[in-house]
């Protein structure tokens, strides 16, 4: 074959597979989604993680339609968090019990853990306890801001030991719940070895189920986020985090530190003004 037919070939190819229209969308796909928060007390630049689509897809929705005009910082703890987007705020009275606002429906939890946790300024969604969300799906809108605080090594070291513990109580517990009716018949009639040996056979069940997963182990990225920056380290893999902050941790370190009543509401407003896409 003639070597410039080869090379007209190879150009070809080459282009075609460069310009593709898959490949562009993939692309754009990759950009990162940013929104400005404007409130009252400044502006928070923050962006969403393409790896929590449909947290992404739900804020964004949210922002263009104006849902979080007019919302509250309705619970704000220093060290902890800032939280946000109860639609009941909008014109709540000064003391009214605000939290339990919603839009209706609820986001499946999207874990990225632990590339995602709750380091300073990551964005997570609220959402109901385990007793009646047992799945922890999130709130259609209430979100909030983490600011924590910094941690030690030997700290992190003991919540590991306390987290690995809690797998193991709760591996156990589980267990006992499905023998509940032979642990009561045991019980009424003081069957005290019976018991004993339940026990035991229910704590070598326990332990051969956890030790089929790895112990809880922080990565290296969260000891060093949490032992400089700080954050909330006990949220992680509870919580979603579907972004975090860019610019004006300034502003969430001045909401943090305002003056509140014992239900945890800011006793003057900090008002969120407009959130707006970022092109």
């Amino acid at each position: 074959m003639n070597k410039n037919v080869i090379l007209l070939l190879t150009l070809l190819v080459c282009c075609f597979t460069a310009c593709k229209p898959g490949q562009k969308k993939n692309e754009s796909m990759e950009q990162e989604t940013k929104l400005k928060i404007e409130t009252t007390a400044g502006d928070i630049l923050v962006k969403l993680y393409n790896e929590t689509p449909q947290h992404r897809d739900n804020f964004i929705k949210l922002a263009k339609e104006g849902t979080y005009e007019g919302t509250l910082f309705h619970r704000v703890i220093k060290d902890f968090m800032i939280q946000a987007g109860d639609p009941d705020s909008k014109k709540a009275t000064k003391g009214q019990m605000l939290g339990a606002g919603d839009v209706g429906y609820t986001i499946p939890a999207e874990f990225v853990y632990p590339k995602y946790f709750h380091k300073k300024g990551a964005l997570s969604a609220a959402r109901q306890g385990d007793q009646v969300n047992p799945q922890k799906a999130s709130s259609g809108c209430q979100f909030y801001i983490v600011t924590g605080k910094v941690y030690n090594d030997s700290t992190l070291l003991n919540m590991e030991q306390q987290m690995n513990y809690a797998r193991m109580n709760n591996a156990f517990n589980a267990l006992a719940q499905k023998h509940m009716k032979q642990i009561y018949k045991m019980r009424k009639e003081n069957d005290q070895d019976g018991l004993m040996a339940l026990q035991d056979s229910l704590i070598a069940q326990a332990e051969a189920q956890v030790a089929k997963e790895p112990e809880f182990r922080f990565t290296p990225e969260q000891v060093q986020a949490y032992t400089t920056v700080g954050g909330t380290p006990h949220l992680d893999g509870q919580y979603t985090v579907f972004g975090e902050v860019l610019e004006g941790m300034e502003v969430v370190d001045k909401i943090q530190k305002v003056k509140t009543d014992r239900n945890d509401r800011p006793e003057e407003d900090v008002k969120i003004l407009k959130v707006t896409l970022i092109d």
